[in-house]
């Protein structure tokens, strides 16, 4: 069966973007960017990013996760360390990142390496978090077959009563990764598909800036 999705096709009119506009620290625009992103009404979860990576069988695996911090260091996010993506990271560090905020008509492409945050940082995240997310850090065992959902609700109802008058440990295979960026792209979208791409790239630890074609 073939579906023909030849005439979805939108025109691209809100913004455009020069070099002269983003400065000299892509980290500073990207918070530009980001703050504006996370005001539009029309954006939920500014921060959902799209994370890829190389497997084992040398196939790449793109999955959504969420933005919880960021500094010159670089990006931080959460997950189980026994999940694909963190096994994914352990064997091959080199990642790739995708912010996309259609309502802003763009885009942020970054490319960079993670690395596992302190455990301490771990820590003050995971007790942050509310109760239920905390236990359902502890049900989880990421990326692993279960025979049915009831598994995990039954063990969700044990740890609640178990933990109903103290405070759930951080698992040892949870925790932060950090991505330290090598590039950022900021893609904004133009009309008749001409696009803005400027590119910041790490040469010898200064940051340089070009302008790409679409």
């Amino acid at each position: 069966m073939k579906k023909d999705l030849e005439h979805m096709r939108k025109t691209y009119e809100k913004g455009s973007l020069e070099i002269s506009s983003v400065g000299n620290d892509p980290l500073l625009f990207f918070e530009k960017w980001f703050d504006q992103a996370q005001s539009n009404n029309s954006i939920e979860e500014a921060n959902a990013f799209s994370l890829s990576t190389i497997g084992k069988d040398g196939f790449p695996k793109s999955r959504i996760v969420l933005l919880k911090s960021y500094d010159s260091d670089g990006f931080v996010f959460y997950t189980n360390y026994n999940s694909v993506k963190a096994k994914d990271i352990l064997n091959s560090p080199k990642v790739g990142v995708s912010f996309y905020w259609p309502s802003l008509e763009r885009q942020v492409i970054i490319k960079g390496t993670a690395f596992k945050v302190e455990g301490d940082i771990s820590d003050k995240y995971f007790n942050s978090r509310p109760i239920g997310s905390r236990l359902g850090a502890i049900v989880s065992n990421q990326s692993q077959v279960i025979p049915n959902r009831k598994i995990l609700e039954e063990k969700l109802e044990y740890l609640k009563k178990n933990y109903k008058d103290k405070s759930p440990k951080r698992p040892d295979n949870w925790g932060g990764f950090k991505i330290s960026p090598i590039s950022y792209e900021f893609w904004q979208g133009r009309s008749n598909r001409l696009h803005d791409r400027i590119i910041f790239y790490d040469l010898d630890e200064k940051w340089t800036i070009k302008r790409l074609s679409p």
